[in-house]
């Protein structure tokens, strides 16, 4: 399928120069969506895991159908004063400033076979302080599945140890 065909791309948002990758053309496309989620699922089985991670928001309409599809447990990263529970938090880099993400505590246990899934690879940031999230708690990150992937930033250098998955990308 030409998943690029059901990505809209808008010129000059959120900031100029820049061009936004719109998935919820792909989202509102039942059949589109469905196959998306279908094609990521399969690189997920076989990495044999226990838990899905995804951090918010779109990491979760990417990481909860690919869980439930495999009977696995999904754990949501958030930002800070999200979650209700004791968290474990990472400081990450934004091209303005900084952010926190935030894990609960629990989630994942010493040696969980973890998958990160998100829709978008750009910079990497969010998904490195993902990964060590997952890997403060002793999870072990045994792949990266994304929607789309901007490989004309070097979208991998910040997880270049790590699998890496993406269906749709943009050199």
């Amino acid at each position: 399928m030409d998943y690029k065909a059901h990505i809209k791309i808008i010129d000059n948002y959120p900031k100029e120069g820049i061009q936004f990758k719109d998935i919820t053309p792909l989202l509102q496309n039942g059949p589109a969506y469905k196959k998306a989620i279908d094609e990521m699922t399969e690189y997920v089985k076989s990495k044999d895991v226990d838990i899905v991670v995804g951090p918010e928001a779109r990491g979760f309409v990417v990481g909860c159908p690919i869980a439930y599809s495999l009977e696995k447990s999904f754990v949501p990263v958030r930002k800070t004063g999200k979650l209700p529970r004791e968290v474990v938090t990472e400081d990450y880099g934004l091209e303005y400033g900084k952010d926190t993400l935030a894990i609960h505590a629990d989630s994942i246990k010493e040696g969980d076979r973890v998958i990160i899934t998100d829709d978008l690879l750009a910079t990497g940031g969010t998904i490195e302080a993902t990964i060590k999230l997952v890997e403060k708690l002793g999870g072990v990150v045994v792949g990266c599945a994304f929607l789309i992937e901007l490989q004309y930033i070097d979208s991998r250098a910040k997880i270049k140890d790590y699998d890496v998955f993406s269906l749709i990308r943009y050199s």
